[in-house]
């Protein structure tokens, strides 16, 4: 997030060309219009942790636009989540990561935690933390993301 404040200086002409909001010589209409010297410019610019090389097949966020994966790092597109499909990667970018909690899922008892984007903070998908079946050992360290969140860009002709 980024916020632009107008400084005096930038705000130095305008007070000049409008006069003063409050001067004496106002018109007899007193509705109460803010001044203009007196805003102050807020834009939340869309500002990524990461962006993934514009020639790679890239997933990114279907709310915001952020990057999440390369496709490269595509490991299944075999797996379920709440909400329907979803993929597992290998990692992911622009994600943060909430607390690690054990969950029963359809292979099993897993430590997972709740993985959202950055810019927008819709959950995404969990992290896999820990596996306690040694044959779901290889999911540790790895990213579920749904399809329900995420669009395909860049290159997906």
């Amino acid at each position: 997030e980024e916020i632009t404040r107008l400084s005096d200086a930038t705000l130095l002409p305008l007070k000049t060309l409008l006069g003063s909001c409050n001067s004496s010589s106002a018109s007899p209409d007193t509705s109460e219009e803010p001044c203009p010297t007196d805003m102050v410019k807020m834009t939340k610019s869309k500002t990524f942790q990461a962006y993934l090389p514009s020639c790679h097949r890239t997933y990114s966020c279907i709310h915001c636009r952020a990057h999440l994966a390369n496709h490269d790092e595509l490991i299944s597109k075999s797996f379920q989540g709440s909400q329907g499909r979803a993929y597992l990667f290998n990692s992911v970018v622009n994600v943060g990561c909430g607390p690690a909690e054990e969950r029963v899922l359809l292979t099993g008892l897993h430590a997972v935690a709740d993985i959202y984007c950055e810019n927008c903070k819709t959950t995404l998908g969990w992290k896999y933390e820990h596996a306690f079946e040694s044959s779901q050992k290889y999911k540790e360290g790895k990213f579920i993301i749904e399809l329900a969140h995420m669009i395909k860009d860049n290159g997906w002709e």
